[in-house]
């Protein structure tokens, strides 16, 4: 137990990570989170997942400065006996606080509303063309058109669940309803859960859910043991279905990155209709809404069948090279298995993320994925920032002999095929797999 002095030790903190007893260090001092995990932005489960232990990079990562005065509320007045901060971690922290002095965090530029405006008119455009013009390649631009306004408006939704991408909190709020839920038909508030446990556990395979693609996809073999998923509260079972899927994920990958968006419909819809607590559920579920009720109508204003179909599968494929380009930056990364550890935060993002090298006028194709390994770092900082910094983080995990991976958008599709190949051959020789559970796994699955 806390002795005199107000100090304990690393094995008693470790014994405060339930939801009913909820503990963290930041810097050495110990913080009771518990009741205020249950009002946390973020969400209970980023606390959860580093209970027990020192989170004070990840606060770093996370959190603006102003955030510092609302500790003291929650501090217990113990200290951690025996903290250190590694070399690594004084380093990244001292690039953080740079960073700061720099503005970089504040400036934001005017990126947003410039692609808000091509937003808007990529959209009057394919409305324009299904409505005013009769030829059938029109209409198929006109899907084409669509899929690219989604990936662009994904773009919107993933920054604005990051940092305030407009000038208050209300207008960023309206951004990401107008682009995730009325625009592209996903649940920003599916997104930021399943995101925000995404950064925290960066490619754990049981604690990172967009490593958790089972029936369709398995990127390491330890899948095979049917490892229990600490997102989704059950066990990912490892049937035959999943065995036959998996053994030819490599040939399979592209044509379902093509329709992967049926699942974020579907994953978005299942989460607004459970009883899971989602932040602003009425406007989540209005925006919903307003999505299905334009795109079936403008579907179906299409002259015939074949259009109509042809519409939504040119729109869902264009969009595919989206789900393509998540899938790249860590499909072929190292995996652990485990929760996160606060204590090699910096090594565990660098690690798990691939840099994709391009020239920076195409910036807006990658939508600052290019940068995973920076982003990851720092998921503040606005993403026309990130190719200045990416010298720095270069630096440093050169000083401190770390990964700093990266490859052109061809390698790293080809590593990603190995990657899948590899699993894929390993699954072949598999023998004694029972179906268990396949309407559950397919529907939950994430891509």
């Amino acid at each position: 137990m806390a002795d005199s002095k107000g100090y304990i030790s690393k094995t008693e903190l470790e014994t405060h990570k339930k939801p009913d007893d909820l503990w963290i260090s930041i810097q050495g001092k110990i913080y009771d989170v518990t009741q205020w995990s249950h009002h946390h932005p973020g969400g209970p489960l980023p606390l959860l997942n580093l209970a027990g232990q020192d989170a004070t990079d990840a606060f770093i990562a996370y959190h603006p400065g102003i955030a510092w005065q609302y500790l003291d509320k929650f501090f217990t007045g113990y200290y951690l006996e025996g903290y250190l901060v590694s070399d690594i971690s004084k380093d990244y922290r001292k690039l953080a606080v740079e960073f700061s002095k720099m503005g970089l965090f504040d400036k934001k530029g005017h990126g947003t509303c410039i692609l808000l405006t091509i937003i808007a008119l990529l959209f009057f455009i394919c409305v324009y063309g299904v409505l005013c013009c009769d030829k059938t390649w029109v209409h198929l631009c006109c899907g084409g058109l669509m899929g690219f306004l989604w990936i662009q408006s994904g773009w919107i939704g993933h920054d604005s669940g990051h940092y305030t991408v407009m000038s208050n909190k209300n207008l960023n709020r309206l951004a990401q309803l107008l682009t995730g839920n009325c625009l592209a038909g996903i649940s920003m508030g599916w997104w930021k859960w399943t995101h925000n446990a995404h950064h925290i556990a960066c490619n754990s395979l049981d604690f990172d859910p967009d490593l958790q693609h089972m029936p369709f996809f398995t990127v390491s073999s330890k899948f095979f043991n049917s490892i229990t998923s600490a997102f989704y509260g059950r066990k990912l079972n490892f049937d035959s279905l999943t065995r036959l899927l998996v053994s030819y994920q490599h040939w399979t990958f592209y044509p379902v990155m093509c329709f992967a968006r049926i699942n974020l419909f579907a994953q978005s819809i299942i989460l607004l209709l459970s009883k899971r607590k989602v932040p602003n559920k009425g406007q989540e579920i209005f925006g919903i809404l307003v999505f299905w009720t334009w795109y079936p109508l403008l579907v179906s204003l299409l002259p015939n069948w074949y259009e109509r179909v042809m519409f939504v599968v040119v729109s869902f494929a264009v969009t595919g090279i989206q789900h393509v380009q998540f899938c790249l930056n860590h499909f072929s990364s190292s995996v652990y298995v485990g929760p996160p550890n606060g204590n090699d935060w910096f090594e565990k993002q660098t690690d798990g993320t691939l840099n994709i090298l391009c020239s920076s006028w195409m910036d807006w194709f990658y939508g600052g994925l290019q940068f995973q390994v920076e982003h990851h770092l720092f998921p503040r900082l606005p993403r026309c920032h990130l190719r200045t910094i990416s010298p720095f983080v270069k630096e440093l995990c050169k000083k401190h002999n770390l990964a700093y991976n990266c490859a052109s958008f061809w390698k790293a599709n080809a590593m990603t095929i190995e990657t899948l190949k590899s699993a894929a051959l390993q699954a072949r020789v598999l023998t004694n797999a029972v179906p268990k559970n396949l309407v559950w796994e397919a529907v939950n699955t994430h891509g």
